[in-house]
């Protein structure tokens, strides 16, 4: 345990100074002379993609000052015949060589400390020098000083050493701007190991232990800004061993391949190894470097084995080089057909994500969200999980499983799954106590965080939950089989809720179930405070954390879990290809039973598609006058937000409760998941209605897409059968769909929920899929129209980079539906606000042109989907995957405060104080010890704003998806 970091506290400090100095100024101000605004204090980090003859520019504006810039326009000059081709996030203009930029209108106010990004594409012959001189609404403001260039250049990527030997660290640093590097930090994860303060950096390491470490640079400068590297993965044997690379070798057939063998450590004579294949395909066979001789002098220096592959055949065979004395390495080397070089790019990038050296997996095997770990999105941790990345985690190694044949790891990844994010009976011990003719007690949404607890109101009805029984009936327990969403795979927060204990506390060492949203739409995740899902008043307050949500008079110790459906339909759709690809190769029964599992899942899932409280779906108005559901007219037949389901822990004297979510959100929704569970038999439920209700919502679904579609072709928010999740009176003239109210922002308003692009093409992938394997022709049509609009957003330069819509603005709203006749929706509209090349965004939209290209025969769609995937291959890849550097101007919330009610104090499990003077950093000072803090405590002092490269789990895989679903389906 430790309070929070003294820096902070002195960030915090100097504020107040600066604050308390102006003062005076302020008293000046009289009636006769009115109060001037400050000066604009602002400052532009100005960066290009250049592919020769044309370049993308971004550029980040950032309020320096300490008054809120209200609407602005940006000028400068270039020196060359730099021509403005188009702008987005603003109207560009140019002059000459003036360039102007004026305000989108929506991002024209940037509060102090704030900023906002704008771009355009230029074209140009020449030089291309970046202007040095920018204004702000006519003052001058300088170029944002640019941190320093890190890159650890030793070790190499995936090395292995033997425990005890020394790891030689090494690293080079370039400073910006007249800059001097004044020294570079080495760190094994967040652990720093030294420091070098005198070029050549570098550190030799003999303490590291056995397993893997993920090993990182960090170099300050002298005018305080700093950077860290890309982390290089390495393992540690326990003793000497052979050391194989790459782990995962594709092979065309009639072609041949190698990979590298050297020694971990250095022999006292010399040492043979020899490679042979030991299991799997006949196809595949050693044709050099059988045998390899090592000495003290040549170790270290690889040497190459070469397989060979007939000339027919397909999949993989396991080859294991050995040396007495020495642990062996395994490759698994995969035969492909000779014109599928997308598959080739699959197990390479396969190999890359699931290389224990590279940090995409816990000791346990568990995905987590990114390799890095000071990152915040939905997660606000990099080493947190979700149920998201474990449903990648299935549907990558279901493409692992078609390419190679080897189902055994599509099968383990379920078993990780069940073990891990599921929760067991003792997670959940008192569903036998749940009463499905009282499913829950009602508790209102409020606007604001500030607004809650919201007290419980035992008065308001609800209806029945009308397949508990049957769900019992079917897989004879009251346990809910489905995966809770969020997991603190490291314990980084303490609560060590692990499947099967309850707040077993910072000691503990496995992966701990948390939560954090709990208060209404507008909480964002720089205003949530986490909680444990078992909460037995060990951590917080009195009452543990239940105080800060609900108002009761008493509060019980108790359990609870929230389910996030597009993740649990997810696997489910992973489970369809895995059933599908396997049965094409003769091998369904190796999956069988992985597969039946997921037709559970699907059955549980089924209480996504209920009003919150069960209530009746359509015009539902007031908690109290909105009537209770009977049965399955509670169910809107769609995925919603969420379910969730808890109880108290005392198993003697308990209860339990379930609930469903009124929203439902167009970006959720998996057309092929619920195809699959509705005409799949190998995927059908085995409960009594459930095959019929995800028939129905199948049809359900593709009717929501349809009435969600803008004129423009992109699909819009979604619908709530409770408005602001109270059953409040909607707006006049709300469209509806079965009843249910247009929201184009549903659950979450901070960022507003539909503005992503990413749920564009998560959702219309589904779809797409849908079409490709069954024609329809209502998903074909939804599809043509949505396609039309991408593409016609999308750009792909000469040099293969490519721009791709990320920020949407919506107006309007749909009409009402009609299913016999369904509107046009000429009211409802989109605008691009600005673009992206986001790889994981890109590769979910290039498997939807694929799937739609494959059936409809779209040749643009076909092109399109080939020139996303190969501009992230060839501009993009690192040595841990494909990814590229992102601006986080939303970092500079890392001090909002977090709402506390006033006089409610606690601790988080590091001691941590909670109040009502907390912010989201105060709660979290663990952040303090991350590599990168410093890039954050220098943009919350006015620094730039940060730039970070991360590898997030579900993109890796996607992108990996991507290039196996386009080997199948237009190579």
């Amino acid at each position: 345990m430790h309070p929070p970091r003294r820096r902070r506290t002195a960030r915090r400090l100097w504020t107040a100074v600066v604050a308390a100095l102006a003062l005076p100024l302020t008293m000046l101000s009289t009636g006769s002379t009115p109060a001037q605004a400050a000066a604009v204090q602002c400052g532009v980090d100005y960066r290009t993609n250049d592919w020769g003859s044309g370049f993308t520019a971004d550029l980040t504006i950032t309020n320096r000052g300490t008054d809120v810039i209200d609407g602005w326009t940006l000028t400068y000059g270039y020196a060359g015949n730099q021509r403005l081709s188009n702008g987005w996030n603003g109207t560009w203009s140019q002059s000459g060589q003036t360039v102007t930029v004026k305000d989108a209108g929506y991002n024209g106010r940037i509060p102090a400390g704030a900023a906002v990004t704008t771009g355009a594409q230029f074209t140009y012959s020449g030089s291309n020098a970046a202007p040095t001189n920018f204004a702000i609404n006519g003052t001058s403001c300088t170029g944002t000083h640019q941190p320093p260039i890190t890159v650890l250049t030793s070790p190499a990527a995936g090395a292995v050493y033997s425990q005890g030997d020394a790891v030689p660290l090494a690293a080079t640093a370039a400073a910006a701007d007249g800059a001097t590097i004044g020294k570079v930090e080495f760190y094994d994860d967040t652990t720093l190991l030294g420091t070098d303060t005198t070029a050549p950096y570098s550190l030799s390491v003999s303490s590291l232990t056995v397993g893997s470490h993920s090993l990182l640079a960090k170099a300050y400068d002298s005018l305080g800004a700093s950077a860290d590297s890309t982390p290089v993965g390495i393992t540690v044997a326990s003793g000497p061993a052979v050391v194989a690379a790459p782990t995962q070798l594709p092979v065309q057939q009639g072609k041949s391949a190698t990979y590298d063998v050297k020694l971990s450590t250095q022999p006292s004579g010399n040492v043979t190894v020899t490679t042979a294949r030991t299991s799997g395909n006949s196809g595949l066979s050693v044709t050099g470097g059988a045998s390899l001789t090592f000495t003290s002098a040549n170790w270290n220096t690889a040497q190459k084995v070469t397989i060979t592959a007939a000339a027919s055949g397909t999949g993989s065979a396991t080859f294991e080089s050995t040396a007495t004395g020495h642990a062996k390495a395994s490759v698994t080397a995969t035969q492909i057909a000779a014109t599928k070089a997308y598959d080739a790019r699959f197990l390479e990038l396969y190999g890359k994500i699931t290389n224990p050296a590279n940090g995409y997996f816990s000791p346990e095997g568990i995905p987590y969200h990114s390799v890095e770990t000071l990152i915040v999105e939905a997660p606000d941790h990099g080493h947190e999980t979700t149920s998201e990345a474990y449903s990648y985690l299935l549907w990558l190694q279901a493409m692992y499983g078609k390419v190679t044949g080897d189902w055994s790891k599509f099968n383990g990844a379920w078993e990780i799954m069940e073990k891990y994010m599921i929760p067991t009976h003792a997670d959940q011990p008192t569903n036998s106590f749940y009463n499905a003719s009282k499913p829950a007690t009602y508790a209102p949404e409020l606007d604001t965080p500030n607004e809650y607890p919201a007290k419980l109101d035992t008065a308001v009805p609800v209806g029945p939950d009308p397949i508990a029984a049957e769900l019992k009936s079917a897989y004879g327990t009251d346990d809910v089989y489905g995966m809770h969403w969020l997991q603190d795979v490291d314990n980084v927060y303490g609560y060590g809720n692990s499947p099967g204990k309850c707040e077993a506390g910072p000691a503990d060492t496995g992966p701990s179930y948390i939560n954090t949203f709990q208060r209404g739409a507008q909480e964002s995740v720089w205003e949530t405070v986490p909680q444990p899902t078992c909460d037995q008043f060990k951590y917080g307050g009195k009452n543990g954390y239940l105080d800060l949500f609900t108002g009761d008079a008493s509060y019980a110790k108790q359990w609870k879990f929230t389910n996030a459906p597009d993740a649990d339909a997810r696997a489910v759709q992973a489970a369809y290809w895995a059933d599908k690809w396997a049965d094409a190769q003769g091998k369904g029964g190796d999956i069988s039973a992985t597969v039946a599992k997921a037709a559970k899942m699907g059955d549980y899932l089924r209480y996504a598609m209920y009003d919150k409280y069960f209530k009746k779906v359509g015009d539902c108005v007031g908690p109290s006058t909105c009537p209770a559901g009977t049965g399955k007219d509670a169910s809107h037949y769609l995925l919603s937000w969420y379910y969730a389901w808890g109880g108290a822990t005392d198993t003697s004297a308990g209860w339990a409760w379930r609930i469903g979510s009124s929203h439902a959100h167009g970006g959720y929704q998996n057309p092929m998941a619920a195809y699959a569970l509705a005409s799949y038999a190998d995927l059908k439920p085995k409960s009594a209605t459930g095959q019929a209700d995800w028939a129905k919502s199948l049809e359900r679904q593709v009717e929501f897409y349809r009435w969600l579609q803008s004129s423009e072709g992109a699909i819009a928010g979604g619908a709530t059968n409770s408005w602001a999740g109270r059953y409040a009176t909607a707006p006049t003239g709300r469209s509806t769909f079965y009843g249910m109210y247009y929201d184009q922002q549903p659950v979450y308003h901070d960022p507003p929920s539909n503005q992503w692009f990413g749920f564009q093409a998560w959702s219309m992938e589904r779809v797409a899929e849908y079409y490709q394997q069954t024609g329809n022709a209502s998903a074909k049509a939804v599809l043509d129209k949505w396609v039309d609009w991408a593409l016609s957003e999308t750009t792909v330069n000469p040099d293969g980079t490519y721009r791709i819509p990320s920020t949407l603005q919506w107006s309007g709203q749909p009409d009402t539906w009609n299913a016999s006749s369904p509107g046009a929706n000429n009211g409802l509209h989109v605008t691009v606000a600005d673009y992206t090349d986001d790889v994981g965004v890109a590769a979910a939209y290039a498997k939807t042109l694929t799937y739609y290209a494959d059936r409809s025969g779209d040749t643009q769609a076909a092109s399109t989907a080939k020139a996303l995937l190969d501009g992230m291959w060839d501009n993009h890849q690192d040595a841990l995957g494909i990814a590229v550097p992102e601006n986080r101007a939303d970092y500079n919330r890392f001090d909002d405060a977090i709402h506390v009610p006033s006089g409610w104090t606690g601790t988080m499990p590091n001691g941590d104080a909670i109040s009502s003077s907390s912010t989201f950093d105060s709660i979290r000072s663990f952040y303090e010890d991350d590599p990168a803090w410093s890039k954050i405590e220098a943009y919350l002092a006015g620094g730039a704003v940060p730039s970070f490269t991360y590898h997030r789990f579900w993109a890796q895989a996607d992108i990996a998806l991507a290039m196996g679903s386009y080997a199948e389906l237009l190579e």
